[in-house]
């Protein structure tokens, strides 16, 4: 049974896991919240049923309001530290996932919640979302490792046009910029995300987290470190079950059994 949070809900089906930001009205992130979303993206990755990772607001017509700015109303600099720290270990749990995560973007989406999604592999997006990381209004930046993610994710140009200004940007220019992938018709936001999820739940779960291993990780070595990196990583691959599975399905002209999604059913 899926651990219970306050402010965060879980739910599995056929191996795609929702979190889902779940503070109305508008999702805004108190510490508590920021505690719940760790602990539950630990559950979730911890969790042999769980496949996929979708990060989700369980909230109509907002993703994230960000911060709630009561929280640093009255937070000194050394709570400010510790704020930041716990916002870097999320950003660490999400980078590091072995697992795929994908991101179901609806409403309004700005702020630390939005912050998280730069870290998932593919962001989908309704048609109606309205994004933007607004920090510069408050003459903050965003600290869940979002200013590093964007210059990776859209360039340095971008990333700091898009901080510079804290405005709002629609679906079609979020896509654009590269903030998401695919704008899908806010009715049909949840169904297409999780079957797009459970398409990657059936394929062979090392060579998924291989692929985020080095891509991600990748992004911030020179590139002769990232093709040590490949080097290694294709080397261990050689040697599992799924890539013997692999070659002898193709060579025999048969759909391939995973042996790593052999585990659950």
């Amino acid at each position: 049974m899926a651990p219970s949070f306050e402010c965060v809900r879980l739910r599995t089906e056929q191996h795609v896991t929702w979190l889902e930001y779940n503070r109305p009205p508008v999702n805004a992130f108190d510490r508590g919240m920021v505690e719940q979303v760790r602990d539950a993206l630990k559950a979730a990755l911890a969790d042999a049923d769980t496949r996929v990772l979708v990060l989700a607001s369980a909230v109509d017509r907002y993703f994230s309001a960000g911060a709630d700015l009561r929280v640093f109303q009255q937070m000194d600099v050394e709570g400010m530290r510790r704020w930041v720290v716990l916002c870097h270990e999320i950003a660490r749990l999400l980078r590091h996932s072995p697992k795929p995560l994908l991101a179901a973007i609806n409403g309004t989406a700005v702020g630390g919640g939005l912050e998280m999604t730069l870290h998932c592999d593919l962001r989908f997006a309704a048609a109606d979302a309205k994004l933007g990381q607004p920090e510069i209004r408050i003459g903050f930046i965003p600290p869940i490792a979002a200013t590093q993610a964007l210059a990776r994710l859209i360039g340095r140009p971008r990333a700091i046009r898009y901080l510079y200004d804290g405005r709002l940007l629609g679906a079609a220019e979020a896509r654009d910029w590269g903030l998401i992938d695919e704008i899908v018709a806010p009715a049909d936001l949840r169904r297409r995300v999780q079957d797009y999820a459970r398409e990657l739940a059936g394929k062979p779960a090392e060579a998924l987290a291989a692929i985020r291993h080095t891509v991600t990780l990748g992004g911030g070595l020179t590139f002769e470190e990232g093709m040590t990196l490949e080097l290694e990583t294709a080397t261990a691959l050689a040697a599992t079950s799924d890539f013997a599975e692999g070659i002898a399905a193709f060579l025999d002209k048969r759909e391939p059994q995973w042996p790593s999604r052999r585990v659950t059913s």
